[in-house]
Formats: structure tokens, C-alpha cells, sequence
């Protein structure tokens, strides 16, 4: 299981031959009882990860749930209280900080950008532009503030991108092998393709056999254009260095999708912090 390996790994990287801290001063048989006490406005996220991350480091802890993932939180709220073995929740305490202030800074921005765009049919999508090792992670909180997933790697959909187009020998050439390549390994795969300017978004509908074209950094009068000539025989992306500022100009355009890489890479930690009670 993911989250299983992901928690002995950190566990590892952190604790390796012992919590000197805890074990110098604390006694073995020590009871203690926190609460996660938010600090900052935002949507929380990453409270099931916790739950995963107390029980694991301690099969007796209990884990009441308060708030559940997607809520709404304000200053002064708590998530959740645990009740367990102080050592094992000292271990624990800055694992699921870790992950719960990341993971709810990108639903927090992921639903920012979702809200802005609320009376339009475009969808948030995020990107690969995620911390490596932590995608399942992120792409989770994306999901639980409102946004979709994009493709999960380089292994779930064929997206054929600038530079693919470029050493393919240019747009024609690339789609035929793709499909190809489908074809020769009874692979069940979608075709993005990413297009520059409309003279590229020509040249993708004449060849067809892709699923989703994707829009990169056109101007909005072209990304109009753009939607109007594919007509709904594809799926539409816009991409590009789109921001809270002018992504409701571009879901105006009629695009299906938005994808914005800053809600995964520019997200900035939520203040939370766990507290003795």
C-alpha cells in the first residue's frame, strides 16, 4: 500500500535509531493527549493521511476525527484529537504536520482557483510540477479542494509536447507513430497534443486521432479562435502561465480544462500545530 511505504520512509529518514528527545526525558508508559489546532484560514486536508500516520506509529492510539477533509477551517479550530503513548505521538507529530500543512495549502489554493472560475464549464487540473515522491499526496489535496487530476505520470496518457513534436519531425508525424504505438502494444491510452499558435491547432485537427488539445500560452482573442475552429470534436486545454488574476478571462473563452501547475509547486504551507491537551 502507498501510504504504507510512504510512512516507513519518512519515519525512517527522521526517527533512524531513535527520538532521543522523547526517550531521554519521557517515560515509556507516558500517556498523552493532543489536539491539530489551526492557525490559518484555508480548506483542510490530509486528516485519513493522519489518522494512517497515528496508527501506524501506534496501534492503540485513539483518533477522534472532528473535521473532516474538504471542510472549510478558520482560526482556532480543531481537526482532530489523538489520544495514545506520548513517545509514539511525539514521532508522529511532525510527520503529519508536515503533510497535513502541505497538503492543505494546495487544496486551500486549488479551491481559490475553482471558485473563481464556479459559473464557467472550464475544470482546475493540476500538473507533474509536484514534489517527487509526493504526487499521491498532492494530487489527493488537489481532488479534495475542488480541482481534477491531470494525467498521474508519464505512464497513464500519451501527451505529446513541444519538444516530443519537435524530435518527432513536427505534428503529423508524432500523432501517426503515437496512434501507432497504441495500436502495436493494445495500450488503452489518450493522445493530448500541445499546440503553439492556431497554425499548430490547424494542423492537429487536419491529421485528428488525438483526444485533448492543449492551448499553451495563447492570447485570449487566439484561445477563442482556438475553441471555435476545434468546434467540440476535442477536448480543450489552456495552459501557460495562468494566475487567480486572469483565469476566469481564460475559462470565459470556452476552454473544458485548466490546468495550473502553481497550485501544486507555489502552494505555501498552512499554519496548524499540535497541542497537548
Amino acid at each position: 500500500m502507498k501510504i504504507i511505504k510512504f510512512i516507513e520512509l519518512a519515519l525512517k529518514e527522521d526517527v533512524k535509531d531513535g527520538d532521543y528527545s522523547s526517550l531521554s526525558c519521557i517515560s515509556e508508559s507516558n500517556k498523552a493527549k493532543v489536539k491539530l489546532l489551526v492557525k490559518e484560514n484555508g480548506i483542510i486536508a490530509g486528516v485519513n493521511i493522519a489518522k494512517e500516520i497515528f496508527s501506524y506509529i501506534d496501534e492503540d492510539s485513539n483518533f477522534k476525527e472532528l473535521i473532516a477533509d474538504g471542510t472549510k477551517v478558520n482560526i482556532g479550530d480543531i481537526v482532530f484529537e489523538v489520544s495514545g503513548n506520548s513517545r509514539k505521538i511525539l514521532i508522529a507529530e511532525r510527520l503529519v504536520l508536515n503533510v497535513m500543512q502541505r497538503m492543505s495549502a494546495i487544496s486551500t489554493l486549488t479551491n481559490k482557483y475553482v471558485e473563481r472560475i464556479k459559473d464557467t464549464k472550464a475544470k482546475i487540473l493540476d500538473t507533474r510540477k509536484t514534489t517527487p515522491l509526493l504526487r499521491f499526496l498532492e494530487k489527493q489535496a488537489v481532488k479534495i479542494g475542488g480541482g481534477e487530476n491531470h494525467r498521474m505520470g508519464l505512464y497513464d496518457m500519451i501527451m505529446l509536447k513541444d519538444n516530443h513534436i519537435d524530435l518527432a519531425g513536427g505534428i503529423k508525424k508524432a500523432v501517426i507513430q503515437a496512434n501507432l504505438y497504441i495500436t502495436e502494444n493494445n495500450l488503452n491510452l489518450k493522445i493530448e497534443i500541445e499546440t503553439r499558435n492556431l497554425d499548430e491547432v490547424n494542423q492537429v485537427i487536419q491529421v485528428g486521432n488525438v483526444d485533448r488539445i492543449m492551448l499553451d500560452n495563447f492570447s485570449y482573442s487566439d484561445l477563442r479562435k482556438a475553441v471555435h475552429m476545434i468546434n467540440g470534436v476535442y477536448e480543450t486545454e489552456a495552459s501557460g502561465g495562468i494566475t487567480l488574476e486572469t483565469i476566469k478571462e481564460y475559462a470565459l473563452c470556452g476552454v473544458d480544462y485548466i490546468s495550473v501547475g502553481a497550485i501544486t509547486h507555489s502552494a505555501k504551507n498552512m499554519d496548524l500545530s499540535l497541542k497537548a491537551l
